[in-house]
């Protein structure tokens, strides 16, 4: 016997026979002789009418009252499930974050897991009952219900797998797995069996929509297995079957992945671009420009400063293109006058494209073959950012989807 725990998203649980199958699922796991703890999203839309209704009152809505409105939309789904699960004839129950309790931060719509208590599961558990966990939410040390931002409920998933010490965390989406690339992009992406927990971190921080970024760093860090699989295949497939379909997130490079030089190629749309231009070249000087930003909640990636020329500098760095207007305005208003910049100038209109995998420790000439790929597809490289297993480069939005398609033939991802 296991104890397994099973998240499934929005578009799992986004009407009443989806729902329906997902208690058939997880009835079959628990006639197995498995313990299951359920966390389910919202169901498919639901978050987003709420948020909805709720600029329509008040623009500028307080971040404490969206989250005490959002949560409701887990809350519903999770009460929803453990109705078909008895329905099913499996004894089951629900609770919401603040009833297990899942502990937060108090940073309301983004807020962060601080520790949970899983007695009151593992009573449950021990006493033959599938337990649902509302995802996405929790609760700070006031009292508030707190959410995890967008994508908190696979954070969820994990963060009560591994408190709970769990054999396995299955992510059930509307994917069958992780692909080498997004396959509405490009029609050759092969789905991966495997891919190791650094290739699947920076997949998602690069664009990867399959995880979110913050479930798996938590599996990373406290070693959760974790698989990835389709909640829309026939409910009642085989234990053995469903276990091999997938893609399983691993902890340890084999030889067969080091063989694979580049594992998958991301991408990011919403990306923007700022440039601040004739800066002193000084110490300090990037600290006064981002420091203001960071304090604003906005997230920086790649980041240019200039050969300084006159003792004057240019410097560069790309944000997230929801928080451009907020970011540009920000230096403009604040910043500019204070560190004597000539211009600041700034492109909403750019993405981002890497190449990912832990074979480029291994292996040479990865970026060379990129950057000419890129060349002969006529697309101009605007910035380039390299860890040890990523080459992540900034092009013209309108080249992202030709750029992706060039770059997964030119490293052999179509083929097994």
């Amino acid at each position: 016997m296991a104890l397994i725990v099973h998240k499934y998203g929005g578009t799992s649980m986004g009407s009443v026979e989806r729902i329906q199958n997902v208690a058939k699922r997880v009835a079959k796991w628990m006639k197995a002789g498995h313990q299951v703890v359920v966390v389910p999203s919202a169901m498919s839309g639901e978050t987003n009418r709420l948020l909805g209704l709720a600029k329509e009152i008040n623009q500028n809505p307080d971040p404490r009252e969206l989250d005490q409105i959002a949560s409701t939309g887990e809350q519903v789904s999770s009460g929803l499930l453990a109705l078909a699960l008895q329905a099913q004839g499996v004894p089951a129950v629900s609770y919401a974050g603040w009833q297990v309790v899942i502990r937060t931060d108090s940073s309301y719509t983004k807020a962060r897991i601080q520790g949970i208590d899983g007695d009151k599961v593992k009573t449950d558990l021990n006493a033959g009952k599938a337990v649902v966990i509302t995802g996405f939410q929790g609760v700070d040390e006031n009292g508030n219900i707190t959410t995890l931002g967008r994508g908190g409920s696979d954070t969820s998933a994990v963060a009560v797998a591994a408190a709970l010490n769990a054999d396995e965390c299955l992510i059930y989406t509307d994917v069958d797995g992780v692909y080498t690339t997004d396959p509405r992009v490009c029609e050759d992406a092969r789905r991966l069996d495997k891919i190791t927990f650094e290739e699947m971190l920076e997949m998602a921080s690069l664009g990867s929509k399959v995880l979110q970024i913050r479930s798996v760093e938590f599996a990373g860090k406290y070693r959760v297995k974790t698989r990835v699989l389709s909640s829309l295949t026939d409910p009642l497939m085989s234990l053995e079957q469903e276990m091999n379909s997938g893609t399983l997130i691993t902890f340890e490079e084999e030889e067969t992945m080091e063989a694979a030089v580049i594992s998958g190629i991301a991408f990011a749309r919403d990306e923007a671009k700022i440039t601040v231009l004739g800066v002193p070249d000084k110490p300090g000087i990037a600290y006064q420009i981002l420091g203001p930003i960071a304090d604003a909640n906005i997230d920086v990636d790649m980041i240019i400063q200039n050969q300084s020329v006159d003792g004057k500098t240019d410097f560069t760095f790309t944000v997230p293109r929801a928080d451009y207007q907020k970011a540009l305005d920000l230096l403009k208003n604040n910043v500019q006058a204070h560190i004597q910049a000539k211009e600041i100038l700034g492109d909403p209109k750019v993405s981002k494209v890497s190449v990912v995998g832990v074979g480029m420790r291994s292996h040479v000439g990865i970026a060379s073959k990129m950057f000419r790929t890129l060349s002969e597809e006529g697309i101009n490289i605007q910035m380039i950012s390299t860890s040890e297993i990523k080459i992540s480069v900034l092009i013209d939005e309108k080249y992202m989807e030709l750029a992706v398609r060039a770059l997964h033939k030119a490293f052999e991802l179509d083929q097994k």
